[in-house]
C-alpha cells in the first residue's frame, strides 16, 4: 500500500480551479429535474457519467439518448460508465464500451469498482487502451474510491481517490505520491456532507489537491440505497460557490 500522510509535501493552491463530476443520476425518467439541471449554463461541470442499467443496457433507451445528447450540446462531458470489478476483463468490458459509442456518442468512460493493486495494474492498462482505440480523445477516469498504486496515475486521465462518507473523507489522509501530479487528475466524491460542513469538505479536497468533486447530502443508508442519484439538498448553494471560484 502507498504510504500515506495527513498533509502534502506542496502547499495547497489558493487558485485551484474545482468543478464538479456527478458520479450517476437515476433513469430521467425517475430524475428528470436533476439532468435538466447539470445543463443550467454556469454550472462547473467537468463531467457525468451515465449508467443506464448497469452499464449501456441491452439496446438503446430514446430518454437516456436524449438526457446525454443535452449535455454534450451544452459542453458537458459524458462517459460510460464500466463495472470493473475484478472479475470482469478487458474483453467483457470492451463490448460494452462500443455499445455507449455507437448508442450514446459518450466522451470517455468511468471505469468504476476499478482495482487498486500492482497485480492488476496490466489488465486494467490494456483495457484502458482499447477504450482509447475505441473513442478518439477518451477521457478516462478510474474509479479506485481509494488511493491505488502509484502506477494506475500513468494510465487514466483521473483517478477517483475517495469515495464514501462524510464521516471518513474528514479524517481522510492523501498518499504522498499524488503530490506529483496537478490536482486535475484526482476525484473526490463524498456523500452524507452536512450542509454546515460545505466549506470544510471543500477546504479538504483543496488541501488534499482533487479538482473534481461531488459532495451532497444524500447518504446511502448503510448501504441500502445510491446516494448519488439525486442532487443535493444544497444544489444551489454549492453550484453558485464553486463556479465563483470561493477559496478558503
Amino acid at each position: 500500500m502507498p504510504h500515506l500522510t495527513s498533509t502534502k509535501t506542496n502547499t495547497p493552491s489558493t487558485d485551484l480551479c474545482v468543478g464538479l463530476g456527478a458520479p450517476g443520476f437515476a433513469h430521467p425518467l425517475v430524475a428528470p429535474a436533476e439532468w435538466a439541471e447539470l445543463t443550467r449554463p454556469g454550472t462547473p461541470l467537468h463531467w457525468a457519467v451515465l449508467n443506464v442499467a448497469d452499464g449501456p443496457g441491452a439496446r438503446p433507451d430514446p430518454h437516456c439518448l436524449e438526457a446525454a445528447g443535452r449535455l454534450r450540446n451544452a459542453g458537458v462531458r459524458v462517459l460510460g460508465h464500466l463495472d470493473t470489478s475484478a472479475v470482469r476483463t478487458c474483453g467483457e468490458l470492451v463490448p460494452e464500451a462500443h455499445r455507449y459509442v455507437d448508442w450514446y456518442q459518450v466522451d470517455g468512460f468511468l471505469l468504476d469498482r476499478c482495482p487498486v493493486e500492482h497485480a492488476a495494474l496490466p489488465e486494467v492498462r490494456r483495457t484502458v487502451t482499447a477504450l482509447r482505440a475505441i473513442r478518439d480523445d477518451a477521457h478516462i477516469v478510474l474509479g479506485h474510491g481509494t488511493h491505488p498504486h502509484p502506477g494506475y496515475a500513468e494510465n487514466a486521465d483521473q483517478l477517483v481517490t475517495f469515495s464514501g462518507s462524510w464521516s471518513d473523507y474528514r479524517w481522510s489522509q492523501v498518499a504522498e505520491w499524488t503530490a506529483d501530479y496537478p490536482p486535475d487528475r484526482f476525484c473526490h466524491l463524498v456523500h452524507g456532507v452536512p450542509g454546515p460542513h460545505l466549506d470544510e469538505a471543500l477546504r479538504i479536497a483543496r488541501w488534499q489537491g482533487a479538482s473534481t468533486i461531488w459532495f451532497t447530502d444524500r447518504t446511502d443508508r448503510g448501504g441500502r440505497v445510491d446516494p448519488w442519484e439525486t442532487l443535493p439538498g444544497y444544489w444551489d448553494e454549492i453550484v453558485s460557490r464553486i463556479g465563483t471560484g470561493v477559496s478558503e
